[in-house]
C-alpha cells in the first residue's frame, strides 16, 4: 500500500521518496561524468577511480540534484495547488539512457522521471504547472551565479551549479515527448519562446 506522508503542505509517499533518492543519484553521478572528463568518447574512463571525480560526484549531488528536487517539487507544489494529486514517478529507462550517454560521449539526456499528475486542468493551468520546474532552475542558477561573487573562494562549485540548472531549466524547454516545453508551447508559445531566449543567453553567451 502506498501510504502517505505528510510535511506541512506537501503530500508525498514512500514510492515517490524512493523514486526522488533513485532519480536524484543517477542524475548526479551523469553529471560527475561530464564534469570530471569521465566518458569513453574524447575522455578517460580511468577518472572514475579519482578522488577528483568522488569529488566531483559530491558537488553534483548538491548542484544537480538540489536542482532536480527543486525542479519537481515546484511541478508538484503547484499541482496541488491547482486541487491535483501529483507524485515523481522515475523512468527506469530514462535512468539508464542518462548514465550511458554521460558515461559514452559526455552529453546529459536530463529526464529521469516526472510528476505524474491526477486532476482535471485547463490548458493553461497545466502549462503553469510545467513552467514553475525550469523557472526554478532559472531561479537557482541566477542564485549560484550570485555565490560565485558574494564568495570567490567557493566559485567554482557555485559556477558548477550556475551551469547545471541554467542547462536544466533549458533542456526542460524542449518541445517534445515528455518533457515541459511541450505543455508551455502549447499554452503560450510567447511565454515558451520568452524562456528558450533567456535560457540559450546564459546558457551559451555568459
Amino acid at each position: 500500500m502506498n501510504k502517505t506522508i505528510s510535511f506541512g503542505p506537501l503530500r508525498t509517499s514512500v514510492v515517490e521518496l524512493r523514486d526522488i533518492t533513485k532519480a536524484w543519484l543517477v542524475l548526479s553521478l551523469a553529471f560527475a561524468f561530464i564534469y570530471s572528463g569521465t566518458h569513453l568518447v574524447g575522455g578517460s574512463v580511468m577518472g572514475i577511480w579519482s578522488f577528483r571525480f568522488l569529488m566531483l560526484f559530491g558537488v553534483s549531488l548538491f548542484t544537480a540534484g538540489l536542482g532536480f528536487l527543486l525542479h519537481e517539487l515546484s511541478h508538484k507544489l503547484v499541482a496541488q495547488r491547482y486541487g491535483c494529486a501529483a507524485e515523481f514517478r522515475a523512468f527506469d529507462q530514462m535512468l539508464f539512457l542518462a548514465l550511458g550517454l554521460a558515461f559514452v560521449i559526455g552529453f546529459i539526456f536530463a529526464a529521469p522521471g516526472a510528476v505524474m499528475i491526477s486532476g482535471m486542468v485547463t490548458r493553461k493551468e497545466n502549462g503553469i504547472i510545467s513552467m514553475a520546474g525550469p523557472m526554478m532552475n532559472f531561479v537557482l542558477g541566477l542564485l549560484f551565479m550570485g555565490l560565485t561573487w558574494v564568495f570567490p573562494p567557493w566559485a567554482s562549485l557555485f559556477s558548477v551549479g550556475f551551469s547545471i540548472n541554467m542547462w536544466l531549466g533549458l533542456f526542460n524547454m524542449i518541445p517534445f515527448g515528455p518533457l515541459d516545453g511541450v505543455k508551455i508551447f502549447r499554452w503560450n508559445t510567447l511565454v515558451w519562446a520568452g524562456m528558450v531566449a533567456f535560457g540559450v543567453f546564459f546558457v551559451f553567451f555568459v
